[in-house]
C-alpha cells in the first residue's frame, strides 16, 4: 500500500509535551468509549436474549467484554505511541481506492450506530412522556448538539465529565430492577457454558457482539487518548501513560460489562415468557407491573442517558473517521444535524423501533474485523510503534478474538441464506 498525503492536525492532535499529572486524573478517556458499550442497542440486544433465551447467552456477553478490553486497550496505545487515530494511520497507508472503499464501510457501521443510539434516546423519550417517535429523535439529537458543544467549548476533560455523570446514571437505572428481582445463581452459571438454542440464538448472539464490541468506539478511543494526552514519546512519563491507560480500560469496561450483563440477568429473572418482552416498550411495561413504578421509572431514565450520551460519543467517532480516511473536515456540530435524519425518518415511517436496533447491532457485527484486523496488525508492527509493539502472547490473544469474530459473523450470513 502506497502512503497517502497526511492530513493537517488541529492544534489539539499535535504532538505536545502534557502536564505531569497522575492518579485519577490520568483517566476518563475510556470512559468516554466505554458510553459506546452501553448504548440503546446494548439494552435491546440484552433485553431480548434474556427474555426469549434466560441465561443461555450469558456467555456472549462475558466473552465480549473480556475482547473489548484487550481491543480497547490496544487503540489507546496506538493513539498515545504514534500521536495518530487508528483512521489516521489506515488513511496514510491506503491508495485512494481502497481508502474510500474502507471509508464507505466505516461510515455505514457509523450511520448504523447513529440509527441504534437515536432511536433508543426516543423510545425512552416516549416512554417518559409519551412524545411521537420521530420527535423525540429530533430532541436527542438537539441534546446531542448541547453536549458535543460542550467538549467544543470547555475542552475534552469537561466533556469526559458530563459522559461520567450520564454513565452512573446508566447504571443505576438499568441495575435498579435486580435489587428488586435478583438472578438464580444455578441459571447464571448454567448462562457461562457456550451454546445456542436454534438459528436466532445465533443473530441474537452476534447482534449482542456487535453492540459490546463496538467498531466506531474502537476507531474512536486511539483520538480520544490522542487528544487528551498527546504523543508520548518513549520515556517514564509514557510508560505512566499507559499504566494508567490500562487501569481506565479496566475499570470502565468493568462498569459497562456489569451493565450489559446486568440487563440480560434482570429480563432472564424477571421478563421470561412474559408477552411483548423482547421489545424495549414491552420490557418497560412488564418491569413496571412486576418490580413496581419506581423501577419502571429508573430504567426508562437509563434508556435516556444511553441515548443521550451514546449518541455524542458517535458523532465524535463519525468525525474521526472522516479525518482519518476521506481527509475531510466537517464541523462535528454540523455532521451531528447530518447523520440524525436517517434515523428520524425511519422512526417517522414506522419501523419497529426495537428491532431496527437488533438489526443495527447485526451491521455493527459484520464491521468489527475492518477494525480489529488493521488495529491489530498496527500495533503489531514495529515500524509504527517501535520498542512499545504488542508482544507475542498478546498478539496471540488478539488474532484469536479475530478470528471467533470472522466465525460467528461467517455462521450468521450462512444462517441467513439458508433462511
Amino acid at each position: 500500500m502506497a502512503d497517502a498525503p497526511t492530513v493537517a492536525r488541529t492544534p489539539h492532535e499535535r504532538s505536545h509535551v502534557p502536564r505531569r499529572r497522575g492518579g485519577a486524573v490520568l483517566l476518563g478517556p475510556a470512559f468516554v468509549a466505554a458510553i459506546a458499550y452501553v448504548d440503546p442497542g446494548n439494552v435491546a440486544a440484552n433485553l431480548t436474549a434474556g427474555a426469549r433465551y434466560g441465561y443461555v447467552l450469558l456467555w456472549v456477553l462475558v466473552a465480549a467484554n473480556a475482547m473489548a478490553v484487550l481491543v480497547q486497550y490496544q487503540s489507546a496505545k496506538l493513539g498515545l505511541v504514534t500521536g495518530r487515530s487508528l483512521p489516521d494511520v489506515l488513511g496514510a497507508r491506503l491508495r485512494r481506492g481502497p481508502r474510500l472503499a474502507y471509508w464507505a464501510q466505516a461510515e455505514l457501521v457509523a450511520a448504523a450506530t447513529d440509527v441504534a443510539e437515536v432511536v433508543g434516546g426516543a423510545i425512552a423519550l416516549h416512554l417518559l412522556f409519551g412524545l411521537p417517535l420521530w420527535l423525540g429523535g429530533v430532541m436527542v439529537g438537539a441534546v446531542s448538539l448541547v453536549l458535543l458543544a460542550t467538549q467544543d467549548r470547555y475542552g475534552q476533560r469537561r466533556f469526559e465529565h458530563v459522559v461520567v455523570a450520564l454513565l452512573a446514571v446508566i447504571t443505576i437505572g438499568f441495575l435498579a430492577g435486580l435489587v428488586v428481582s435478583p438472578p438464580d445463581a444455578r441459571g447464571m452459571l448454567s448462562g457461562l457454558v457456550p451454546r445456542f438454542e436454534g438459528s436466532d440464538s445465533v443473530l441474537l448472539a452476534a447482534s449482542m457482539l456487535g453492540a459490546t464490541v463496538m467498531p466506531h468506539a474502537i476507531y474512536v478511543h486511539s483520538a480520544l487518548a490522542r487528544d487528551r494526552h498527546g504523543h508520548a514519546e518513549p520515556g517514564p512519563w509514557r510508560d505512566r501513560l499507559l499504566r494508567a491507560t490500562r487501569w481506565d480500560v479496566g475499570i470502565a469496561l468493568v462498569v459497562a460489562g456489569i451493565v450489559n450483563i446486568g440487563l440480560l440477568l434482570l429480563a432472564a429473572a424477571g421478563l421470561r415468557g412474559e408477552p411483548g418482552t423482547d421489545s424495549i416498550e414491552g420490557a418497560h411495561a412488564a418491569i413496571t407491573d412486576a418490580l413496581g413504578p419506581v423501577v419502571g421509572l429508573a430504567f426508562a431514565v437509563g434508556l435516556l442517558a444511553s441515548g443521550l450520551a451514546s449518541t455524542s460519543v458517535g458523532a465524535y467517532a463519525g468525525a474521526t473517521i472522516m479525518a482519518g480516511l476521506l481527509h475531510r473536515r466537517i464541523p462535528i456540530l454540523v455532521r451531528r444535524v447530518v447523520t440524525i435524519i436517517p434515523a428520524v425518518l425511519l422512526l417517522a415511517l414506522g419501523a419497529d423501533p426495537t428491532w431496527t436496533l437488533v438489526v443495527s447491532q447485526v451491521v455493527l457485527s459484520f464491521g468489527i474485523p475492518f477494525a480489529v484486523i488493521p488495529l491489530v496488525r498496527f500495533t503489531r508492527s514495529r515500524d509504527v510503534m517501535g520498542e512499545a509493539r504488542t508482544r507475542t502472547p498478546l498478539h496471540v490473544a488478539l488474532v484469536l478474538v479475530v478470528a471467533l469474530v470472522v466465525v460467528l459473523n461467517a455462521t450468521l450470513l450462512v444462517l441467513l441464506v439458508a433462511s
